[in-house]
């Protein structure tokens, strides 16, 4: 395939986007982490799944950054994650230190390479991703916008029993407590939500949007 990309950290996260982007053939793919074996281990489970999905993506796990060498994209997931009660915010003093040794490896090896940050707390990450690396703005891009706007519509579903393909609502703002969910301008097949939502389930709706990270890291005691 053309295009490469490297997921940076083996985690939950980063193993399920390279399951993702080789399940669409999207293009060769690299797994990095500092835990020998790990990387390596995922991706040959996930390479051994490919005759069953029928793709022919290649994927390789490894720990040193000479594999990631002229990426097309990095997606960076490395990181602590967050535990109950925390927020993440919690993590900016570990996480920023992480993000600097691997934006500094990335600059290294693909230093034409686009950065899309999944690390938490998201926008300080892009910050700390965006300054030590010198790319211009359009080349360090979070995931913030899409994965809350994918929350706010899945609630809206749940709420309404209807299609998220036939949702669409907007988030913005930062990946935290800041974000911006706008009812005003989310529509089911056309129709303002605000039209079809009590006005009292509209805001614990958007409630739970924002504490949306929050409610899987209590059930799954990590995230």
């Amino acid at each position: 395939m053309d295009k490469k990309v490297t997921v940076v950290g083996a985690g939950n996260v980063g193993a399920t986007v390279a399951q993702r982007l080789c399940e669409k053939a999207l293009c060769d793919v690299v797994l990095v982490d500092i835990i020998e074996g790990v990387p390596q281990g995922k991706a040959l489970d996930l390479t051994e799944a490919a005759p069953v999905e029928k793709h022919d993506a290649h994927l390789i796990g490894c720990n040193s950054y000479e594999e990631t060498k002229d990426s097309d994209i990095v997606i960076i997931t490395a990181g602590i994650p967050r535990k109950p009660g925390m927020s993440r915010d919690d993590l900016l003093a570990t996480n920023k230190g992480i993000m600097t040794k691997v934006t500094e490896q990335v600059v290294k090896y693909s230093p034409n390479s686009t950065l899309i940050i999944v690390s938490n707390p998201l926008d300080a990450m892009c910050h700390v991703a965006y300054d030590v690396s010198g790319f211009p703005k359009n080349r360090v891009i979070g995931m913030a916008g899409i994965l809350d706007s994918a929350r706010f519509r899945s609630f809206i579903s749940m709420e309404l029993n209807v299609s998220v393909e036939n949702i669409h609502a907007f988030v913005l703002g930062g990946h935290g407590d800041t974000m911006v969910p706008l009812p005003r301008y989310s529509t089911v097949a056309g129709i303002p939500i605000t039209e079809l939502i009590p006005k009292d389930r509209l805001e614990a709706l958007v409630t739970r949007t924002r504490n949306g990270g929050a409610e899987i890291v209590s059930l799954l005691k990590t995230g």
